[in-house]
């Protein structure tokens, strides 16, 4: 007879999932065992948030669900952060957590806690197998509920004695809910943009899990509509595409600030209208302008604005009958779009003129101009949270479909050492470049560790003010005295703790040595930390939240 953990690596496979991101402890051991013994991939981190970040950057590059096992306890409540951050991101993560017998519960065990109940509010769905039969069960809902819809994270907890129980009867797993069929009727929404003078597109990780980057492309160039990307939309028309005008952020982009204000009809294609657009307020977006929104969970459209146009659809249909009916007349490029590409040089100036700066200690502009020089053509990132790395986001152009990660809506500065992790066991062919302050690294350093030993070969960049340099400017510009509180680290040389763990690395400190630096590290056949002396300077956007808050 088969035992819960068992039915657990069995389900999995059914499922088409061929690897566990883990951090072992006792109440894994059982399930791990097997799963090793059937063959799985099994990939050991550090850290549990680190392994649960690992794992929603794995589920968002292959757009399916991915599976984080975690220890129960301080394992469990570790892994939260990670799980919140796969949720809000909309990515389709399955946090399992072992825990003690459901036989001592409530009893004074060690370890006891309510993991279910301080999971569900975070996650789309959550539960507990009551015995071993069940897990396909369990496991199956589990999948379908990150799968459908508006993705999301979901949570297992799996106590000890149903990994090991055995059973005659194991349930079956839930059919697959079937994907949604048939395009919706765009005519309205194809209307509204032919009555435009001045519309914008603007594009989210909507088009990405759809697998729409063909579509979008084919829309735009068919209707010369303009295009602004944002999430995991960068890239999916490459920003050196006549139409694609850049970052929809306006925190990251000087010219939507002018743009959008200025527009009279915002299209919105797999993108919710949040805290970035529509919580702005009417400094980013005019009052009189009129919305239309396409999105897949009906209860997103017309949260935070009122819609002209809303589509509840897959956006990969919703652009197909796009095609179909914006093709029947002849769409000419608007005299609009002179205006949108004379804001979009006016901004390639301005942070020129940061670039241009060659002082030292290294201003962060004229770093990643010079970065931008020598980065390899098929380069995938990851990025992290702080100033140094927003003014990288701010110019260099994102290219491909896929090939830009980036922290989500929660915001979890830290997580793109995980998420460049999984970049780069999901493309080992690739060039991988991680940016990251020194901050933020410090989250989850011991991953260095899982680097090595999977022997990953990617670059981090790692910008060292010897600070929380984005806090020191906000603090500095709006709190009174100006003081500087909390906001000092050391001026560690995070390339020597690199080389601790079995890769290498270089401290640069002039804009000289980047591009030698740089083809170092690309060469690497083991992780490289790039350890960059910066001077914190106010990045686009630390101007906006500062903008924001006066």
């Amino acid at each position: 007879m088969p035992t819960g953990a068992e039915l657990f690596v069995e389900t999995l496979r059914s499922l088409g999932i061929g690897e566990i991101f883990a951090l072992v402890g006792d109440h894994l051991n059982e399930v791990l065992a097997v799963a090793q013994r059937e063959g799985m991939r099994i990939v050991d981190m550090r850290h549990e948030s680190g392994v649960t970040h690992a794992a929603d950057a794995w589920a968002r590059i292959h757009r399916r669900p991915a599976v984080s096992l975690v220890t129960g306890g301080p394992g469990h409540t570790n892994s939260l952060t990670g799980i919140a951050t796969a949720n809000l991101a909309c990515s389709p993560l399955i946090a399992v957590s072992g825990s003690r017998a459901s036989t001592v519960a409530e009893r004074g065990a060690f370890q006891d806690i309510d993991q279910v109940s301080m999971t569900r509010g975070m996650v789309k769905w959550a539960g507990e197998p009551p015995s071993a039969s069940q897990v396909p069960f369990y496991l199956g809902r589990a999948y379908q509920e990150a799968n459908s819809g508006r993705r999301g994270a979901v949570h297992l907890t799996i106590p000890l004695n149903v990994f090991l129980e055995q059973t005659s009867a194991p349930s079956r797993v839930p059919l697959l809910a079937a994907s949604q069929t048939g395009r919706p009727d765009v005519r309205e929404l194809v209307a509204l943009l032919r009555q435009a003078e001045r519309p914008v597109v603007i594009a989210g990780s909507g088009i990405w899990w759809a697998d729409a980057a063909g579509e979008l492309r084919t829309w735009i160039e068919q209707t010369s509509l303009p295009l602004y990307t944002i999430t995991m939309a960068k890239g999916c028309v490459p920003d050196s595409h006549p139409l694609c005008l850049g970052y929809a952020d306006p925190a990251m982009n000087y010219a939507v600030r002018a743009a959008f204000h200025e527009a009279d009809v915002v299209v919105v294609l797999g993108k919710r209208l949040d805290y970035r657009l529509a919580l702005a307020g009417p400094r980013l977006f005019s009052p009189q302008a009129r919305f239309a929104q396409v999105d897949i969970q009906a209860t997103e459209l017309g949260l935070n604005r009122t819609l002209e146009v809303a589509v509840q659809a897959d956006v990969k249909q919703t652009l197909q009958s796009l095609i179909d009916e914006s093709g029947r007349h002849k769409w000419a490029p608007l005299p609009w779009l002179e205006r949108l590409q004379e804001l979009k040089v006016a901004h390639t100036q301005r942070l020129e003129v940061a670039a241009s700066d060659v002082g030292s200690p290294m201003h962060p502009a004229a770093f990643h101009a010079r970065l931008r020089e020598c980065l390899p053509p098929d380069v995938l990132f990851a990025w992290d949270g702080g100033d140094f790395t927003h003014w990288g986001r701010a110019t260099i152009p994102a290219s491909e479909p896929g090939g830009w990660l980036r922290l989500g809506p929660l915001g979890t500065i830290g997580s793109a050492l995980p998420n460049a992790i999984a970049l780069k066991l999901a493309h080992p062919e690739r060039p991988v470049v991680m940016l990251t302050g020194d901050g933020s690294l410090g989250f989850y350093l011991a991953e260095m560790d899982t680097a090595v030993r999977y022997k990953l070969p990617f670059v981090i960049i790692v910008g060292n003010d010897a600070g929380w340099g984005l806090e020191r400017e906000l603090q500095a510009a709006t709190v009174a005295g100006s003081p500087n509180i909390a906001c000092e680290l050391a001026p560690t040389r995070y390339d020597l703790i690199m080389k601790g763990f079995g890769g290498d690395g270089e401290t640069i400190e002039h804009l000289d040595e980047v591009a030698p630096a740089m083809a170092r590290a690309f060469a690497s056949p083991v992780p490289y930390c790039v350890n960059v002396r910066i001077r914190g300077m106010r990045s686009p956007f630390t101007e906006w939240q500062i903008a924001g808050k006066k």
